[in-house]
């Protein structure tokens, strides 16, 4: 994971604080005499890299030091989530972490999402990017105020960020809070931001063994989305199989079938949101005819 492999060094920078914000996750030095490889080869000339307690491996540093910097790094990270997590409790805000590879259609799943809960819920979002304000424009655009986060070389957001980016953004009580992460199926899965659910979206232009590619981003995702459900009639995806690889790796998980451009689905999605903000302390306007 990144935890270790100092991806995540560099400058950070957040809309409307002026100034940068610097992270330096993976402060270590490298032992230059711990080295205590766990390469395994399989039968045919496979590399396994993630087979040690750590489940990775980074020349030049042991097995139980890797594990200790992760957890070094992970719980200064928890700390962080947890004071966003009670944040967030007590304005009543239901928080969604979306997670997915580059290209799965989030930001435009996104976009749709907000445009149905428009007058329905205050809402509010946090963009995650390495480079550019594109994303966070495009939201803007919709009307729902939205702050970007780019993470320079890192390859995640994580609760520091979070916390730095609700300062400028101030979402409102009882607002549902979507923080759309960067593109990434393997380093978000290990940062908690203090979110109620983290949510995996796969595209159907992806693969069905995605699941079992990435099982740690899979195991911690609440609820899966596959997307672009539009395009199955052009493709050879099997959907049934790809739900069957989510329960596989998190039974718990559950799935749905969704298109942002068709709008197949998207009911579902949002009476799934809606339902979530209202047990976090939502008030939604009363249906027509009830006021």
């Amino acid at each position: 994971m990144c935890n270790v492999c100092g991806c995540g060094e560099g400058e950070t920078r957040i809309e409307g604080q002026g100034h940068h914000h610097y992270h330096h996750h993976h402060d270590h030095g490298h032992d230059h005499h711990d080295h205590d490889h766990h390469h395994h080869h399989g039968d045919h000339g496979d590399l396994h890299y993630g087979e040690g307690p750590a489940g990775t491996s980074v020349p030049g540093m042991s097995q139980s030091r890797l594990i200790r910097l992760e957890a070094d790094i992970l719980g200064k990270n928890n700390a962080y989530a947890a004071a966003n997590r009670k944040l967030f409790a007590d304005k009543g805000m239901f928080v969604l972490n979306l997670v997915s590879s580059p290209g799965s259609g989030k930001t435009s799943l996104l976009v749709r999402t907000l445009e149905k809960l428009k007058g329905e819920l205050p809402l509010a979002v946090i963009e995650g990017d390495q480079q550019t304000s594109n994303d966070a424009d495009r939201i803007r655009e919709t009307g729902v105020p939205a702050v970007q986060v780019n993470t320079g070389k890192g390859c995640h957001l994580d609760a520091h960020m979070i916390g730095h980016a609700l300062e400028p953004l101030a979402p409102q009580d009882g607002s549902v809070l979507l923080i759309e992460n960067v593109g990434n199926l393997v380093c978000p899965a290990g940062f908690d931001l203090g979110e109620a659910h983290k949510v995996a979206i796969l595209s159907v232009t992806e693969g069905e063994d995605k699941p079992l590619k990435y099982p740690d981003m899979f195991a911690a995702s609440d609820l899966v989305l596959l997307n672009k459900v539009d395009l199955l009639p052009h493709l050879d995806f099997d959907i049934d199989l790809a739900e069957a690889n989510v329960r596989r790796v998190n039974p718990k998980a559950r799935t749905l079938r969704v298109s942002a451009r068709s709008g197949e689905g998207m009911e579902a999605w949002i009476a799934w949101i809606k339902g979530g903000a209202m047990m976090a302390g939502a008030t939604l306007p009363p249906a027509a005819g009830q006021e």
